[in-house]
């Protein structure tokens, strides 16, 4: 068996580079001070997105692969390359990291598949889950793997449930109407080889909700913006809410503003053509 934490690669990973690009200046103890610090800087500068996917593009998981996007090339990327580029950064500073496996629910009781990595990190004797990777309604920092707490982090307020019945927790997060489950997860450690495995899933499915549409997210302390396919849309956490369409054209220049995701020229043309496709594919 492996080392404990050597799973993630922690050794290949250009740490300088990483803590440069979510603009990390601090201690690099393995503390909770600095996890939450970790968590918060990379929340805010790497957003959510799925732009890789909706261009039929295969999305590797390998660390170098990673680093080369969401680092160097200011990309952003969806749960599991989040979580994985997070997760070799924490192996390297000396943290204990697990991985997770999360059910998708967004308010729906349905049972679905594991298709969310998330993380768990022990800190002298107590669990946190920490996850990057979830997007709009994501986590702003860790969360102690307590019953019944509740967080308030920046303008948002989060809670962990545990469920008698299943023995599963349920991250849940306050809205303007009442609370609501983000996730279902369990305890089972999970590996970078299982994330590949619902990674190829999500990326490529035809009933993957990635595939089909753009899903660009950015959560901060005082704003949530999401463009889902071409509506974006701005929350604050008074539940004042901004909505408009993008023009197609328009799409790069919002996700440099907006989001701070970096295309490149070839990118940023082909994504425009995806848009332009899927707005005449929405013509009656």
């Amino acid at each position: 068996m492996p080392e404990p934490g050597s799973v993630w690669g922690g050794s290949r990973l250009d740490l300088d580079a990483y803590l440069a690009r979510i603009g990390f200046q601090g201690d690099r103890r393995p503390t909770l001070e600095t996890l939450r610090h970790l968590h918060a800087r990379h929340s805010a500068a790497i957003a959510f997105e799925n732009v890789d996917v909706v261009l039929g593009r295969p999305v590797p998981l390998d660390l170098e692969t990673l680093q080369t996007k969401l680092v160097h090339r200011h990309r952003g990327g969806y749960c599991y390359e989040q979580n994985l580029l997070y997760a070799a950064a924490l192996d390297r500073l000396g943290f204990q990291v697990s991985g997770l496996g999360a059910r998708v629910r967004m308010g729906d009781d349905r049972l679905r598949p594991v298709t969310h990595a998330l993380l768990k990190v022990e800190i002298d004797g107590e669990d946190f889950l920490t996850d990057v990777g979830f997007g709009g309604s994501g986590l702003l920092e860790p969360l102690p793997l307590r019953d019944g707490i509740e967080a308030r982090q920046g303008g948002w307020t989060f809670a962990l449930a545990r469920e008698k019945d299943t023995r599963t927790w349920a991250l849940r997060f306050r809205t303007a109407t009442g609370w609501t489950d983000l996730y279902a997860f369990g305890t089972e450690q999970r590996y970078p080889v299982d994330y590949t495995v619902f990674n190829h899933y999500i990326s490529t499915h035809p009933r993957s909700p990635f595939v089909r549409r753009l899903v660009v997210q950015r959560p901060l302390p005082g704003l949530r913006a999401a463009l889902i396919g071409r509506q974006l849309t701005r929350t604050r956490p008074d539940w004042t809410t901004e909505v408009r369409d993008i023009p197609p054209q328009e799409t790069p220049d919002v996700l440099a503003s907006a989001f701070g995701i970096t295309l490149s020229a070839p990118d940023a043309a082909a994504l425009v053509a995806f848009q332009r496709d899927s707005l005449a594919g929405d013509a009656p």
